[in-house]
């Protein structure tokens, strides 16, 4: 009933067959405005899962491990390595702690290493703490030294840049 319109198409050049049916056309593909040359943007990415928790009456002994964030209400025998790590208020842990991100509401017993670091007013902390950029609230409790680093999570890197002597 309705055909397209090959008004604007160029006609048959010389010596083709006007005779010859028209292929198929295939099948549209949805448009997605881009730009000229531009990539179609990425997939959307995959949800956050949910933080890692370990209840106020749990007792581990050995290292935990994750990709991912952990926030421990109980206490850990060993050392953490984490994305993001929250300490509540009634934990305690004794080892070494690494994460990106750590927040400290209860006790740590061992080197602490963080990109950020933050000691909340109910912290107790004995040991080193490495970081990138640190808070400490007014009412925590700190006995240890504070070394800033570029590169906190990395055993071994060199301090920030200190006054040549």
């Amino acid at each position: 009933m309705f055909s397209k319109s090959r008004i604007n198409e160029p006609g048959p050049k010389a010596g083709e067959n006007e005779a010859k049916p028209a292929a198929p056309e295939a099948p549209a593909k949805p448009a997605v405005p881009t730009a000229k040359g531009a990539t179609p943007p990425p997939p959307a990415p995959k949800a956050k899962p949910p933080a890692s928790s370990l209840s106020s009456d749990l007792v581990i002994k050995g290292n935990l491990k994750s990709t991912g964030d952990i926030l421990v209400e109980g206490t850990v025998e060993g050392d953490i390595r984490a994305h993001t790590l929250t300490v509540g208020e009634g934990a305690t842990v004794k080892g070494e702690v690494t994460a990106d991100d750590v927040v400290i509401n209860g006790r740590i017993i061992g080197r602490l290493r963080g990109l950020k670091v933050r000691l909340t007013s109910t912290a107790r902390v004995e040991g080193d703490i490495i970081h990138k950029t640190i808070a400490i609230e007014s009412g925590a409790h700190f006995e240890g030294s504070v070394q800033r680093q570029d590169d906190p999570l990395t055993p071994g890197a060199k301090p920030a840049a200190k006054a040549k002597e």
